[in-house]
């Protein structure tokens, strides 16, 4: 019975990969929709499947400002990016908005590889039919999984930017740190998830923003450091030596915010 347990074992990871490989990716928060101030304004729109969507505004768009498209990561929600946006405007002027996928923070619908897709194009064209804002003044920015959304978002409509803060190469290669062998081997015949972020730089004619944490254990830095050197136009690797995954912006402090805000500057100079 040992024998055959060891046998059927792989076929049975192999089964669990293909049928949960997405929930194992996008992983919502049991949260309550946050109460916010006055300062950020709440956005519905709609998907092309007509999901409902949502988003958070933190300051108008102007004219000759840039506007932040920022993703955040598997197991975050839009609302906990608030403060970093209410300091990125107040350090660039810049106007952000953060996107929320479907499934997460009370939204209806099942986030998927697919569905992330749609909800991010479908932030895009709300950013340009509504808030009126030319793609020249755009700036897109991800963390970690919402660095893998961003890279994708690139093959719709380029922006002057694309800003990655504790990116993975893609989603294949983090399937093999975290898989037993030989199911790496056996990804692209299962997988429904193809972010290739090393691709999307590679075809990307604007410049590519890397930060990334020296003590990082989730995603290594040899990860952000292949992205960045991949980048068809390299901008600024930040390498912040005392940060993990999740922390880099409180322990780059100064050296991160001029980081960001050199590439937000890209976008706010645009002609």
């Amino acid at each position: 019975m040992l024998g055959v347990a060891v046998l059927l074992a792989p076929f049975v990871a192999f089964l669990v990969l293909w049928w949960k490989q997405e929930r194992i990716l996008f992983q919502p928060p049991r949260v309550h929709v946050l109460a916010l101030d006055s300062s950020v304004t709440r956005l519905a729109y709609h998907a092309s499947d007509a999901q409902a969507l949502r988003a958070y505004l933190v300051g108008l768009p102007q004219p000759a400002a840039a506007l932040v498209l920022a993703f955040h990561g598997n197991a975050d929600v839009a609302e906990w990016l608030v403060p970093w946006a209410r300091e990125l405007h107040a350090r660039t002027g810049a106007s952000v908005l953060l996107p929320e996928y479907r499934g997460y923070s009370g939204l209806p619908g099942r986030p998927t590889y697919t569905a992330s897709q749609a909800d991010a194009r479908a932030a895009l064209r709300y950013v340009e039919d509504e808030l009126r804002v030319a793609r020249r003044r755009l700036v897109f920015f991800g963390h970690s999984l919402g660095s893998a959304v961003a890279a994708e978002l690139v093959v719709a409509a380029p922006p002057a930017a694309l800003v990655l803060q504790s990116p993975f190469t893609s989603a294949r290669a983090m399937a093999s740190r975290v898989l037993i062998p030989p199911l790496p081997r056996l990804w692209d015949h299962v997988s429904r998830v193809h972010f290739d972020t090393v691709e999307r730089v590679r075809q990307l004619s604007a410049p590519v923003f890397v930060a990334h944490g020296a003590r990082d254990l989730l995603v290594p830095m040899s990860m952000a450091r292949a992205v960045h050197e991949s980048a068809r136009v390299r901008g600024e690797l930040l390498v912040v030596s005392s940060a993990g995954h999740n922390d880099v912006p409180e322990k780059g402090q100064q050296a991160y915010w001029t980081w960001i805000s050199r590439a937000v500057a890209l976008a706010a100079t645009a002609e």
